[in-house]
């Protein structure tokens, strides 16, 4: 910033003496329906905690139910979580080496990346129907009578998701040319 911008920025302090200061407008239209999603898991999760929070310290008579189902909810704002990592592109990656490899074998490394991400997602989606498959409707959880396949079908999602975006993901770089590990400054709104 220079002191020119500096300058031409509205005043803080108005003639009044008083603070004057505008947010921005917020704006959600770019929001991915994973944060929706993760967003409304998170609400369900908070809700229940201080369920638990008040039976307790409260009310002294604890609700048992709400410590397996706050952990379920975790489960689910972790799955949803990571498909949001993957869609905007930034889950821990080492880029040191990237910087001292010839540009034709940073490329091939970084597609081979592309390629492991959606081929270990697509693994991890269909292992985890098998494991559904083979519990069937017979697991249940401890302290609600519900399914456990719930539980492995909202991950089973988690995973689809993730392959499905990490596939979006690994055309985009195949489109641009180049992928963050290749070039570090850039981010998935560089076209």
């Amino acid at each position: 910033m220079t002191i020119e911008t500096i300058d031409e920025m509205a005043p803080v302090m108005g003639a009044d003496g008083e603070f004057h200061a505008q947010d921005e407008a917020v704006d959600l239209s770019g929001t991915k329906p994973e944060a929706w999603v993760a967003l409304g898991f998170f609400w369900v999760l908070g809700l229940t905690v201080f369920y638990q929070f008040f039976t307790r310290y409260v009310m002294n008579d604890s609700a048992a139910w709400t410590e397996e189902i706050a952990r379920y909810l975790l489960i689910a704002v972790v799955f949803t979580g990571a498909a949001i990592g993957v869609v905007k592109n930034n889950h821990i990656q080492v880029d040191f080496f990237y910087k001292f490899m010839p540009k034709t074998m940073a490329r091939a490394m970084a597609t081979a990346v592309d390629v492991l991400r959606v081929g270990f997602f697509a693994a991890a989606t269909v292992l985890t129907v098998m494991m559904m498959v083979k519990l069937g409707s017979n697991s249940r959880m401890t302290m609600v009578d519900l399914p456990m396949n719930w539980i492995y079908g909202v991950c089973m999602l988690g995973f689809a998701v993730m392959a499905f975006r990490s596939v979006q993901i690994a055309l985009f770089h195949r489109r641009r040319g180049y992928t963050v590990l290749e070039r570090p400054e850039s981010s998935m709104d560089d076209k």
